[in-house]
C-alpha cells in the first residue's frame, strides 16, 4: 500500500520503510506536491497532527506524519520539540554534528544525564478522524559522540542496556528499540485495521 507521509526527511522515510516493509512511503516531493509546514505546536503530538492535517487539506487523502526529538529533563526538556532547530534561539544555525556538540557543551556540568527520544505519529483520515501513537526510547547523554549509523542525536544517546549509543546500533537493533520503531509497529496495526479504507 502507498502511504503519503508529511515529511521531506529521507532518513525518516528509510526507517518507516524498514519498520513497515510491506508499505511504500511517499513524500510530497515524490508526488510533485509543494508542501511546507511551520511547526508552531507546543508538543510533539500537536506538531505531528498539524503536519498531517496541513498536507491532508492539500491532497484530500489519508496522511501519516510524525514529530520526534530528544528531551533532556536536566535541561528542562530541551532540545525537545525544537530538536531540529536546537541553537536557533541563541542565533545559531547548526548541522547535526554541531547540535550534538552544543548539547554536550550544555551538559558539561550536569550529573543527571537521563534523556529520551520521543516519537509522536499521527495518521489523519480526515480533519475529524485521526489516530495517534506516541513512544519513547530512554537512555542517557553520552560523554562524547560515538557511532556512524543513524542521524540527528543518535551519536549522543547512550542506551545502558545495549552498552552503545543509538548510532552504534545496526538498523535492526535500532528499530527494535527506538521510539520510531515502537510507534511504527503500533501504527502498523492501526493501518492494517483500516486497510480497506486506505486502498
Amino acid at each position: 500500500m502507498d502511504i503519503l507521509v508529511a515529511t521531506g526527511n529521507k532518513n525518516k522515510i528509510k526507517e518507516l520503510s524498514q519498520i513497515m516493509p510491506e508499505h511504500r512511503f511517499l513524500t510530497p516531493a515524490d508526488l510533485n506536491i509543494e508542501y511546507d509546514y511551520d511547526e508552531t505546536g507546543t508538543t510533539y503530538c500537536e506538531n505531528a497532527l498539524g503536519k498531517a492535517l496541513c498536507l491532508h487539506k492539500l491532497v484530500g487523502k489519508p496522511v501519516l506524519a510524525e514529530d520526534s526529538g530528544l528531551s533532556v529533563p536536566a535541561l528542562n526538556g530541551d532540545p525537545g520539540i525544537y530538536s531540529a532547530r536546537y541553537g536557533l534561539k541563541e542565533g545559531l544555525k547548526l548541522n547535526d554534528a554541531e547540535k550534538n556538540a552544543y548539547l554536550l557543551k550544555n551538559m558539561e556540568a550536569i550529573k543527571d544525564r537521563r534523556a529520551f527520544f520521543v516519537c509522536s505519529m499521527v495518521l489523519v483520515m480526515n480533519e475529524y478522524r485521526y489516530f495517534v501513537v506516541q513512544e519513547t526510547m530512554e537512555g542517557e547523554i553520552a560523554l562524547a559522540p560515538a557511532g556512524n549509523n543513524g542521524f540527528g542525536y543518535d551519536p549522543v544517546l547512550y542506551i545502558p542496556a545495549s552498552g552503545k549509543t543509538v548510532a552504534q546500533m545496526c538498523d535492526d537493533e535500532k528499530n527494535a528499540l527506538s521510539h520510531r520503531g515502537k510507534a511504527g509497529r503500533k501504527m502498523k496495526l492501526i493501518i492494517e485495521s483500516l486497510a480497506k479504507e486506505l486502498d
